[in-house]
């Protein structure tokens, strides 16, 4: 039996991006936010799986400026409240994890903090707790704990864990003999053979053992993000630190500024489903699947076919006569590959940034606000028009648009518009103009969500075209 331990701090390191996942996962929309497997984005699943008030304390997000509000808003549709802290740059997981680590120090000295990638999948979740709980025992004697999978084939994709001696008798933990990067197919069939782990890339460890092992072996990055910690802004109830601070740090991963450095470190032998998502081909292994080895998430038929994924929230996709393939659709994109071909997507999203369709691996059709969301659903030369929804107790900013003129129809709730210095209510299937030039705001002073038609016409519909005279988020 396990024992109890004090409370453990979680934190979610949510800033990433996916490439290998497009069209799903896109630079303002990353695959740690997305429904990738079930209903829930992977950082919502992540959330609930360290909910238990008796065993984890409230958890800290860290993430960057883009995906602040809907970090916020996905806790709170799985009714979990978080603490929000803002990176200001991209300085790589090393950084990421001292902000952890000093965070967590000031909240409780010799804090135990549990530091989790928001884009894995983890089934099996109280066996995961199970884990938790022996890796806390070691870690609150100074260890570094990572967690550890047994191979359930030799995977290249995967890093390994070489488990050394077991500690207190426990075969489920053990001292670290060595770490190893992604091997070639014959090195990984030798690791599994000699019983090594996938390095599932996620610790457990003593808020002073970390800021310890940080000024020991990556003295730059932990003075850098202590002084970012020291100067952070509380901004619209997120922790923001430091900008310039935070940009002195190196860049660096956690593993090479400490992991490998360090002689403190202990695995635990994970009895856990676990995946990190990383290409079309894992979400077709941790899915359902159906007869013939076909998978489907969102809306998708197969006919005579064997092996294949499709991946289609938005239109209904169809495969015939097809083996190992994969099908992604979005609403405005659709992928097609065989499956041991996913890793080459990647390549695919650099080719696109070179080319017109740049815009598909940065926004998705659907763009998130502080307020709610717009989404796009026809255009031409001289019009755009749009599904807008805005969240209760919201508003858009106080705005003036010099290439453009609107139309507001309202399809639910009601609308409080203001164009200058006039103010008025619209209902269901009332409508408005906003001549081009004029001030004008849009707010949900109602109890649900207020949903609209908006048809723009004029010669440019550009961001830069938003010129915001009062805004509640704090935005340019």
């Amino acid at each position: 039996m396990i024992e109890q331990v004090r409370k453990i701090i979680p934190v979610l390191l949510a800033g990433g991006a996916g490439s290998r996942l497009w069209p799903v996962s896109r630079d303002q929309l990353p695959k740690q936010f997305q429904p990738l497997v079930g209903s829930l984005s992977t950082y919502q699943q992540t959330l609930q799986r360290v909910s238990d008030a008796a065993l984890y304390a409230e958890p800290l997000v860290i993430t960057n400026e883009d995906f602040r509000f809907f970090a916020r808003r996905q806790a709170e549709e799985v009714d979990i409240i978080a603490t929000v802290v803002l990176e200001p740059a991209r300085r790589d997981s090393a950084a990421a994890m001292a902000a952890a680590a000093v965070l967590a120090e000031r909240r409780e000295a010799g804090s135990l903090v549990l530091a989790l990638a928001a884009d894995h999948v983890v089934l099996d979740n109280d066996r995961f707790s199970d884990a938790v709980k022996l890796g806390a025992e070691a870690a609150e004697q100074g260890n570094i704990v990572v967690f550890g999978l047994t191979p359930t084939e030799p995977r290249t994709s995967y890093g390994y864990i070489n488990p050394g001696e077991p500690i207190n008798g426990n075969e489920d933990l053990c001292v670290v003999e060595a770490f190893v990067e992604k091997p070639d197919e014959e090195t990984a069939i030798s690791y599994v053979e000699k019983g090594y782990l996938w390095n599932s890339g996620n610790f457990l460890f003593r808020s002073d053992v970390m800021i310890a092992e940080l000024a020991a072996h990556a003295p730059e990055i932990l003075e850098a993000v202590t002084r970012s910690v020291d100067e952070q802004e509380s901004d619209l109830g997120f922790v923001r630190l430091h900008k310039e601070s935070f940009e002195a740090s190196p860049k660096n991963s956690i593993d090479y500024a400490v992991i490998e450095n360090t002689k403190r470190m202990a695995v635990v032998r994970g009895h856990f489903r676990w995946s990190d998502i990383g290409s079309w081909d894992a979400i077709w292994e941790i899915a359902d699947k159906q007869e013939n080895g076909n998978a489907v998430e969102g809306q998708g038929i197969f006919v005579d076919s064997e092996g294949c994924l499709i991946h289609s929230n938005s239109i209904l996709t169809t495969v015939v006569g097809a083996k190992d393939l994969v099908v992604v659709a979005t609403k405005d994109a659709v992928l097609v590959t065989p499956r041991d071909r996913v890793q080459s997507v990647k390549g695919l999203v650099e080719a696109l940034k070179d080319s017109d369709h740049i815009h598909k691996t940065e926004i998705h059709r659907r763009a998130y606000r502080p307020w709610g969301h717009i989404e796009q659903t026809d255009s031409g030369q001289r019009y755009r028009v749009s599904h807008l929804k805005v969240e209760p107790g919201h508003r858009i900013s106080l705005q003036q648009h010099y290439h453009r003129s609107e139309h507001w129809i309202v399809v639910r709730g009601t609308a409080t518009v203001t164009i200058d210095d006039q103010t008025r209510l619209l209902t269901e299937n009332e409508s408005i103009y906003i001549p081009l030039g004029k001030p004008h705001r849009l707010a949900n002073e109602g109890q649900i969500p207020l949903e609209l038609i908006e048809i723009q016409t004029g010669s440019y519909f550009g961001d830069d075209d938003i010129i915001r005279l009062q805004d509640d988020y704090k935005r340019s």
